[in-house]
């Protein structure tokens, strides 16, 4: 059984996870497709401004020219690369801030609704001979040069659209014979780039609603699991609870029953009837048995209230004359011999409220199992002091001591630490549920501190008025 269900604890587990893992694959697939979607439309809206705008292309046109009088100045006045690319440079920061302007007066007419940078860079530049070609740009370190536009790093934006063209210069002056030898062909490779800061915060936006529904779905799916298991393992618990308590009642019963029966069947004999010691001793076991199984039953039922069922009759007691008793009457009550009980009282007479019945038993039942469970030489103390208006009982011995993991129930109802019905003590495991139960109803506190092998402390603390 326990094994069976730690097998399906452990596939609810993995089968939650597998299904966290296909929802986390599915919408990153669905941020991946609405980022591509969304740069894909903001790449076609600054195409078509960078195509369709006359005073942009006028402004293209003018670092067009540029570029063909600066590349004359390279082929045929011993212009060095530095120095053209120096020069091409100056041109695009003096046409750039005014082409940018623009080109954002033209985004805003747009239905984008966010800012966008954009920029044209020069990425080749070769003039074309049949011999060998001359690489102007990009130079050694593969720099590009940014012809118009922004300033942003080429890392941050995105590639919109290249585009080459070739073309071919041939001089031409009034009065001055054509010179074939002067003529070129050449070749400009640019680049569109785009760069939009807020670019994932605007895909995440676009996906708040399916973000929102998943988040939710999520947490009520983990919710429901984390419910499912430990309803479950309460149940578990319920029902080897359940079962270790009607194992050890019946071994509780089995006793007086199995003496009342020898009893029973002894009074029947004629020997019996004729020896009137012999049968008042064989009464006396009757009744005696009889007062035992009457006193299991009551223990069951009485000690089964809960706190807010039991009814109190709260009599006024003197602390010092109340323990003094309490631990007179104990120690009559139990069969050790090797048994010290320590008492240290508050030395201030205080005068405690309590039903004195509930209360007793209470204390009864830890005095009982530090007995119970206390080794060959029982030592018990009992200490009690005032603090801050609540009356404070601390009950220790060195006995056999609760492990950590048992600390947490012991005041439940049936649990005994033992499992099944191997036990080395009797009980039902009800005495520190009832005790717990008295103490609440006194709208007090009761704790428990623990080490194996050194022994328990109990700690109660009620209010004085």
């Amino acid at each position: 059984m326990k094994q069976r269900i730690n097998i399906l604890i452990i596939t609810a587990i993995v089968t939650l996870f597998a299904l966290m893992g296909i929802q986390a694959y599915l919408i990153y697939n669905t941020y991946e497709l609405k980022k591509k979607s969304f740069l894909n439309e903001t790449k076609k809206a600054l195409n078509k401004i960078d195509d369709a705008t006359p005073d942009l292309l006028d402004l293209e046109n003018l670092w067009a020219e540029r570029l063909v009088e600066l590349l004359v100045a390279y082929k045929y006045e011993d212009v060095s690369k530095e120095n053209f690319v120096a020069q091409l440079t100056r041109t695009s920061d003096s046409i750039g801030s005014r082409y940018n302007v623009r080109y954002q007066q033209e985004v805003q007419k747009t239905a984008l609704g966010y800012e966008v940078g954009f920029k044209k860079n020069l990425i080749g530049l070769v003039i074309l001979d049949s011999v060998a070609n001359d690489t102007v740009v990009p130079l050694n370190d593969g720099e590009k040069i940014r012809l118009v536009g922004g300033t942003f790093d080429d890392e941050l934006g995105y590639q919109t659209k290249t585009t080459s063209w070739q073309s071919t210069f041939y001089e031409e002056k009034k009065g001055v014979p054509y010179d074939e030898s002067r003529d070129f062909e050449f070749m400009v490779i640019t680049e569109n780039r785009m760069n939009i800061s807020e670019w994932n915060r605007i895909v995440l936006g676009s996906m708040a609603g399916l973000l929102t529904a998943s988040g939710i779905l999520l947490l009520f799916v983990v919710g429901l699991f984390y419910y499912s298991i430990k309803n479950l393992i309460k149940q578990k618990k319920v029902a080897e609870v359940k079962t270790d308590f009607i194992d050890n009642i019946t071994h509780e019963l089995k006793t007086p029953l199995a003496t009342l029966s020898i009893a029973s069947k002894s009074l029947r004999k004629k020997e019996i009837l004729e020896n009137p010691e012999a049968f008042g001793k064989t009464v006396g076991i009757v009744e005696r048995q009889n007062s035992r199984l009457q006193k299991l039953i009551d223990q069951v039922m009485t000690n089964s209230l809960g706190s807010e069922e039991l009814v109190l009759n709260k009599e006024q007691v003197i602390d010092d004359t109340y323990f003094k008793n309490l631990i007179d009457d104990f120690s009559l009550s139990v069969q050790s011999q090797d048994l010290t009980i320590h008492q240290h009282i508050e030395p201030r007479e205080i005068l405690l409220r309590i039903d004195s019945f509930l209360f007793t038993t209470a204390l009864f039942n830890i005095l009982e199992n530090a007995v119970k469970y206390g080794k060959e030489s029982i030592a018990i103390t009992l200490t009690t002091q005032l603090k801050n208006n609540h009356y404070e009982i601390i009950i220790s011995d060195n006995g056999t001591g609760i492990s950590a993991k048992d600390q947490k129930f012991i005041f439940d109802k049936f649990f005994r630490i033992a499992a099944g019905n191997i036990h080395n003590v009797k009980g039902l495991g009800l005495g520190l549920y009832y005790t717990k139960q008295v103490i609440d109803a006194h709208e007090g506190t009761i704790s428990c501190k623990s080490e194996m092998n050194k022994g328990t402390i109990f700690t109660i603390t009620i209010p004085v008025n």
